[in-house]
């Protein structure tokens, strides 16, 4: 049997759907505009870029700007604070909304269940810098928490300005912000369990924690294994907006990361090309992450993105 060309199948196919593909094309024109026709300003990395003269007449310095940022003498501590927070995130932060979504699925009593998940939500719903803001107003010196501490007995000291207690406050601060917004999905997931499975299980004499290791779990098990990588394809691109409203000079040491070295040397500095290099590194980085975690979760049997 002879293959019809590769032309005639897409003339076909076309003729067939040609509504879904008028739908798509504002899609596709959308994506071409933002997000590939930038791609091009990547040249700049390889450049030593000055916006009198463009990007085409700019000089080529090749990997220089790359090489600079590998012999910088914060490289170290960049990586290093950008894999701790990411690495605590994935440790305290991706766990918590699918416990929370576990015990959430245990609660029968429907109104209480609604204003539980109501409460939980409405943090992610305040903007960045009001959450940021609220704080540093907590942390501070004056503040609820030396409040709190000096109640107990304690000194007040403004937490913020404490490098030890940086991970802490970015940590438990996002799991309080996200935790309901992010349960979501998992409940979701939760309600797309057959619930015959249930029902045979408690025939069977299964208890609870029973139902929720062979039951609940396995079948929550694609869902986490597809954000896990997701998590991991992002790992070296902490969220810079929280750290630069929560950083100052004195806890740089340990709240510094790629993203918001990128910002100062970019925006700050206007070193155009250099922190263009930096952001191709950290996308560069991310990319084969992404490839090695979805390669991994498919190899174990689990869900893959592609």
């Amino acid at each position: 049997m002879n293959k019809k060309p590769l032309g005639k199948k897409i003339a076909q196919d076309f003729k067939r759907n040609k509504f879904k593909y008028f739908v798509i094309i504002p899609i596709i024109i959308y994506l071409f505009i933002f997000s590939y026709k930038p791609m091009y300003g990547i040249v700049i990395a390889f450049k030593n870029y000055r916006p009198t003269l463009g990007i085409g007449r700019s000089q080529w310095v090749g990997l220089a700007h790359f090489q600079n940022f590998f012999n910088d003498e914060y490289f170290g501590r960049l990586l290093r604070n950008t894999l701790t927070i990411s690495l605590l995130q994935i440790a305290f932060c991706f766990p918590a909304p699918i416990l929370f979504a576990l015990m959430l699925n245990e609660v029968k009593h429907m109104k209480f269940k609604r204003i539980v998940q109501t409460i939980t939500y409405l943090p992610h719903f305040i903007s960045l810098v009001v959450l940021c803001g609220m704080i540093t107003q907590f942390t501070m010196s004056n503040g609820l928490f030396a409040d709190i501490s000096a109640f107990f007995g304690g000194e007040r000291i403004n937490l913020l300005i404490e490098k030890k207690y940086f991970y802490p406050i970015y940590i438990l601060s996002s799991i309080w912000a996200n935790l309901g917004w992010d349960s979501i999905i998992y409940l979701a997931a939760l309600a797309g369990i057959d619930q015959e499975q249930y029902e045979a299980a408690r025939i069977d004499g299964a208890g609870r924690l029973a139902q929720m290791w062979h039951i609940t779990l396995p079948g929550l098990l694609p869902t986490i294994s597809i954000l896990l990588v997701m998590k991991i394809g992002s790992l070296l691109s902490v969220g810079h907006e929280k750290i630069l409203l929560l950083y100052q000079p004195i806890t740089y040491e340990v709240a510094d990361v790629i993203s918001t070295y990128t910002y100062r040397k970019g925006i700050i500095e206007a070193s155009f090309s250099y922190s263009t290099a930096v952001g191709l590194f950290n996308s560069i980085s991310n990319i084969t992450l992404l490839f090695i975690a979805n390669k991994f979760s498919k190899k174990v049997g689990q869900s893959g993105l592609f």
